[in-house]
């Protein structure tokens, strides 16, 4: 293992893309903070500093740690993320006092398996990829592609999470894209799945549709989204939407610098109103960064999660194989599908659903879960170009998935 270690190339080990994991994890935990008040601010930010430290050590042991001798095990992998994932509704399961069966708990530890299972199935679905290159362009391929997906995306919904589900399947489009499938394959997709998306949302804005009624669409999924169609018709009043209009009232309210700075954070435990608006320090918490530090804050975030994003796909872009081109590329789209899907709900862009922001909401398994996914960025991204045995599964980016793969991944 050590002399393993020696060959990877140190200089290109990705410090920034470290750093600025870091920062957003600081800001997390200063930003809990200040959504947890008096009551509970110290203990918010505690977790996140214990989060950040523990996946530091996770970025720290992955960057050692081949990623094509992680990836041999990947059928362990899914078999026990597809396991905890169903013991969310076993007796170990909990709902955290929210009605949705998300989280396991063993012993004082609470945890949530959805989270972990994205990266899992990133893992998976790029060994799965590599091994079937030779027949990509195959109906069959696809299938086993999407039936891989389908059963953690119906496990997950059934908790529910529909957040979740769709960050999966998002993975897995970006994945088959950049798996190199041909258009030839895709048009069709396309072509059908437009009008097919376009009838069905017509359809499930019915009353009498058969989702609703055979509550594979829940009933507070359907009230959500005719409030966000027609607010004016479904939400006069604001019930359904009341959490994200409190959300924007505080966002707005940050004006162009923020409130921190205006007053020098003597207010920000007391008189702001992100303290209205519910779990504010997970799900909700850049209405707390939006209020804080304003207009000018939120784009400094932003650019750091675009650079986070960015150096994600560099590395999937530089990779030295296949393999690492399609893990680099899935925790990109992982991290680029829930920024985007977290900031419009907040804003009132989507319909309300519960996504956590990576290294930002408060919550031990978002925070591991997207450790992982950089430990394995930055191995990726120190691969030699050429090595002896023990780094065979090689196949360079340029050279395509159709290339020869030898599938011996023996350290």
């Amino acid at each position: 293992m050590i002399n393993k270690i020696k060959q990877y190339d140190w200089k290109k080990y990705n410090y920034s893309l470290l750093i600025a994991v870091i920062i957003l994890c600081l800001i997390s935990a200063f930003t809990v903070k200040l959504a947890g008040g008096e009551e509970s601010g110290a203990s918010y930010m505690k977790g996140q500093l214990m989060g950040m430290f523990l996946g530091i050590i996770i970025v720290a042991f992955l960057s050692m740690f081949d990623y094509h001798f992680i990836c041999k095990f990947v059928g362990v992998y899914y078999v026990a993320g597809i396991l905890m994932t169903a013991a969310t509704r076993s007796p170990i399961g909990t709902d955290n006092h929210t009605s949705a069966w998300r989280w396991i708990r063993l012993g004082p530890i609470t945890f949530q398996p959805s989270e972990l299972l994205k990266v899992i199935l990133i893992l998976t679905l790029a060994v799965v990829f590599v091994k079937l290159s030779s027949r990509l362009n195959r109906w069959s391929t696809l299938a086993i592609i999407f039936a891989l997906t389908i059963v953690p995306v119906m496990l997950i919904l059934s908790q529910p999470d529909l957040s979740s589900s769709l960050v999966v399947l998002f993975i897995m489009v970006i994945m088959v894209v950049v798996a190199g499938v041909s258009y030839r394959l895709l048009f069709p997709i396309i072509a059908l799945g437009l009008p097919v998306g376009v009838v069905l949302f017509w359809y499930i804005q019915q009353p009498y549709n058969i989702l609703l009624k055979a509550n594979i669409l829940k009933d507070y999924h359907y009230k959500r989204i005719m409030a966000w169609l027609y607010p004016d018709k479904w939400d006069p009043t604001g019930d359904f939407n009341y959490q994200q209009n409190r959300s924007i009232r505080a966002i707005a309210s940050g004006q162009l610098s923020g409130k921190y700075l205006q007053d020098g954070g003597t207010q920000a435990g007391q008189s702001r109103a992100y303290h209205a608006v519910g779990v504010n320090e997970s799900d909700f918490i850049w209405s707390v960064i939006g209020e804080e530090f304003g207009f000018l804050g939120c784009c400094m975030i932003l650019l750091l999660f675009a650079f986070v994003i960015f150096k994600c796909f560099m590395a999937a872009k530089k990779s030295q194989d296949y393999l690492g081109k399609l893990i680099a590329a899935g925790v990109a789209s992982m991290y680029m599908f829930q920024v985007f899907t977290n900031i419009c709900v907040v804003t009132l862009l989507l319909p309300n659903t519960g996504l956590p922001l990576p290294f930002i909401s408060n919550g031990l398994s978002s925070m591991i879960s997207s450790m992982i996914g950089i430990g394995l960025v930055m191995n990726i991204g120190i691969q030699p170009a050429k090595s002896s045995k023990g780094f065979s599964m090689r196949n360079m980016y340029g050279n395509g998935p159709s290339s020869e793969i030898d599938l011996d991944l023996e350290l």
